[in-house]
Protein backbone atom coordinates (compact mmCIF):
# COMPACT_ATOMS: atom_id res chain seq x y z
CA UNK A 1 0.00 0.00 0.00
CA UNK A 2 2.83 2.73 0.68
CA UNK A 3 4.37 2.06 -2.71
CA UNK A 4 1.49 3.93 -4.32
CA UNK A 5 2.19 7.35 -3.76
CA UNK A 6 6.07 7.20 -4.19
CA UNK A 7 4.64 5.60 -7.83
CA UNK A 8 2.25 8.32 -8.17
CA UNK A 9 5.28 10.83 -7.25
CA UNK A 10 7.40 9.75 -10.09
CA UNK A 11 4.64 9.66 -12.78
CA UNK A 12 3.25 13.25 -12.27
CA UNK A 13 7.46 14.27 -12.22
CA UNK A 14 8.30 12.47 -15.33
CA UNK A 15 5.18 14.42 -16.95
CA UNK A 16 6.14 17.92 -15.50
CA UNK A 17 9.28 17.00 -17.00
CA UNK A 18 8.09 16.20 -20.60
CA UNK A 19 5.78 18.81 -20.65
CA UNK A 20 8.83 21.30 -20.01
CA UNK A 21 11.15 20.14 -22.05
CA UNK A 22 9.10 21.55 -25.25
CA UNK A 23 11.26 24.59 -26.53
CA UNK A 24 8.26 26.74 -26.12
CA UNK A 25 5.79 25.54 -23.08
CA UNK A 26 3.55 28.52 -23.95
CA UNK A 27 3.03 27.63 -27.59
CA UNK A 28 0.35 25.01 -28.32
CA UNK A 29 1.54 22.40 -30.78
CA UNK A 30 -0.24 21.73 -34.12
CA UNK A 31 -0.90 18.49 -35.44
CA UNK A 32 -0.75 20.11 -39.41
CA UNK A 33 2.62 21.24 -39.13
CA UNK A 34 4.67 19.87 -42.09
CA UNK A 35 1.01 19.15 -43.81
CA UNK A 36 -0.66 20.71 -46.76
CA UNK A 37 -3.23 23.92 -45.47
CA UNK A 38 -6.52 22.70 -44.74
CA UNK A 39 -9.31 23.94 -47.48
CA UNK A 40 -9.89 27.79 -47.73
CA UNK A 41 -13.75 28.01 -46.88
CA UNK A 42 -14.34 31.64 -45.74
CA UNK A 43 -17.44 33.73 -46.95
CA UNK A 44 -17.10 37.32 -48.12
CA UNK A 45 -16.69 40.30 -45.45
CA UNK A 46 -18.42 43.12 -46.79
CA UNK A 47 -17.09 44.30 -49.71
CA UNK A 48 -13.10 42.90 -48.98
CA UNK A 49 -11.63 39.77 -51.70
CA UNK A 50 -11.86 36.62 -50.00
CA UNK A 51 -8.95 34.62 -50.78
CA UNK A 52 -8.57 30.76 -52.00
CA UNK A 53 -7.42 27.60 -51.69
CA UNK A 54 -4.98 28.29 -54.82
CA UNK A 55 -3.62 31.62 -53.57
CA UNK A 56 -2.44 29.64 -50.46
CA UNK A 57 -0.08 27.39 -53.45
CA UNK A 58 0.79 30.09 -55.78
CA UNK A 59 4.33 29.53 -55.22
CA UNK A 60 4.70 32.61 -52.70
CA UNK A 61 5.02 32.21 -48.95
CA UNK A 62 2.11 33.89 -47.05
CA UNK A 63 0.50 34.45 -43.52
CA UNK A 64 -2.78 33.19 -42.72
CA UNK A 65 -4.09 35.40 -39.60
CA UNK A 66 -7.58 34.31 -37.63
CA UNK A 67 -8.99 37.65 -36.26
CA UNK A 68 -11.79 39.17 -34.50
CA UNK A 69 -12.88 42.96 -33.80
CA UNK A 70 -14.06 41.62 -29.99
CA UNK A 71 -10.67 40.00 -29.57
CA UNK A 72 -8.37 42.10 -27.39
CA UNK A 73 -4.99 40.56 -28.33
CA UNK A 74 -6.23 41.25 -31.71
CA UNK A 75 -5.85 45.06 -31.29
CA UNK A 76 -2.56 44.12 -29.94
CA UNK A 77 -0.83 42.43 -32.83
CA UNK A 78 -2.49 44.63 -35.51
CA UNK A 79 0.20 47.61 -35.93
CA UNK A 80 2.58 44.39 -36.08
CA UNK A 81 0.58 42.56 -38.80
CA UNK A 82 0.32 46.33 -40.54
CA UNK A 83 4.52 46.50 -40.38
CA UNK A 84 4.97 42.70 -42.15
CA UNK A 85 2.78 43.90 -44.75
CA UNK A 86 4.02 46.99 -45.34
CA UNK A 87 7.39 44.61 -45.91
CA UNK A 88 5.69 42.89 -48.94
CA UNK A 89 4.69 39.97 -46.67
CA UNK A 90 1.01 38.65 -48.10
CA UNK A 91 -1.19 37.97 -45.12
CA UNK A 92 -4.58 36.70 -45.64
CA UNK A 93 -7.47 37.38 -42.67
CA UNK A 94 -9.92 34.96 -41.60
CA UNK A 95 -12.59 36.57 -39.28
CA UNK A 96 -13.35 34.61 -36.86
CA UNK A 97 -17.33 34.30 -35.45
CA UNK A 98 -17.54 38.21 -35.83
CA UNK A 99 -20.52 40.07 -36.52
CA UNK A 100 -19.54 41.72 -40.18
CA UNK A 101 -19.96 45.06 -39.33
CA UNK A 102 -18.07 45.46 -36.17
CA UNK A 103 -15.13 43.58 -38.17
CA UNK A 104 -15.43 45.99 -41.22
CA UNK A 105 -15.63 48.80 -38.29
CA UNK A 106 -12.24 47.59 -36.63
CA UNK A 107 -10.03 47.33 -40.47
CA UNK A 108 -11.24 50.95 -40.77
CA UNK A 109 -10.22 52.36 -37.53
CA UNK A 110 -7.04 50.21 -37.35
CA UNK A 111 -6.20 49.70 -40.77
CA UNK A 112 -5.93 46.14 -43.41
CA UNK A 113 -3.37 44.69 -43.40
CA UNK A 114 -4.95 41.60 -45.31
CA UNK A 115 -4.28 41.57 -48.82
CA UNK A 116 -7.60 39.54 -48.95
CA UNK A 117 -9.96 38.69 -46.23
CA UNK A 118 -12.79 35.97 -45.57
CA UNK A 119 -15.30 34.85 -42.97
CA UNK A 120 -15.50 31.88 -40.63
CA UNK A 121 -18.96 33.24 -39.04
CA UNK A 122 -19.54 29.26 -37.91
CA UNK A 123 -15.78 28.65 -37.03
CA UNK A 124 -15.94 25.42 -39.39
CA UNK A 125 -12.96 26.46 -41.20
CA UNK A 126 -11.46 27.08 -37.94
CA UNK A 127 -12.08 23.66 -36.65
CA UNK A 128 -10.11 22.06 -39.67
CA UNK A 129 -7.07 24.39 -39.16
CA UNK A 130 -6.93 23.33 -35.56
CA UNK A 131 -7.70 27.05 -34.50
CA UNK A 132 -7.92 27.47 -30.56
CA UNK A 133 -8.74 30.76 -30.67
CA UNK A 134 -7.88 34.06 -31.48
CA UNK A 135 -5.48 35.63 -32.92
CA UNK A 136 -3.73 32.51 -34.22
CA UNK A 137 -1.16 32.98 -37.35
CA UNK A 138 0.13 30.68 -39.62
CA UNK A 139 3.25 30.54 -41.74
CA UNK A 140 2.57 28.69 -45.14
CA UNK A 141 4.75 27.95 -47.78
CA UNK A 142 4.30 28.13 -51.17
CA UNK A 143 2.76 24.98 -52.26
CA UNK A 144 0.29 25.52 -49.42
CA UNK A 145 2.13 23.54 -46.36
CA UNK A 146 2.18 24.68 -42.84
CA UNK A 147 5.52 25.30 -41.94
CA UNK A 148 4.39 27.06 -38.34
CA UNK A 149 1.73 27.92 -36.02
CA UNK A 150 1.45 30.61 -33.66
CA UNK A 151 -1.30 31.21 -30.59
CA UNK A 152 -1.58 34.51 -29.37
CA UNK A 153 -0.56 38.28 -30.64
CA UNK A 154 2.17 38.53 -33.09
CA UNK A 155 4.17 40.21 -31.15
CA UNK A 156 7.82 41.93 -32.47
CA UNK A 157 9.61 39.30 -30.00
CA UNK A 158 7.15 36.57 -31.68
CA UNK A 159 8.13 38.14 -35.26
CA UNK A 160 12.16 37.71 -34.50
CA UNK A 161 12.29 34.68 -32.49
CA UNK A 162 9.17 32.35 -34.88
CA UNK A 163 7.72 34.03 -37.60
CA UNK A 164 10.99 35.17 -39.23
CA UNK A 165 12.57 32.22 -38.96
CA UNK A 166 9.75 29.85 -40.07
CA UNK A 167 9.39 32.59 -43.06
CA UNK A 168 13.17 32.02 -43.67
CA UNK A 169 12.87 28.18 -43.36
CA UNK A 170 9.07 28.21 -45.88
CA UNK A 171 11.55 30.41 -48.55
CA UNK A 172 14.06 27.65 -48.29
CA UNK A 173 16.60 30.11 -46.91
Amino acid sequence: MMVAPPLIFAALAVMFYVGMSREDPNQLPTALAGKEAPAVAVTPLGDKTPFTDAELRAGEVTLVNYWASWCAPCRVEHPNLEKLAAQGLTIYGVNYKDKPENALKFLAELGDPYAATGADAEGRMALNWGVYGVPETYVIDGNGVIVARHAGPVTQRVIDEMLMPAIERARGN
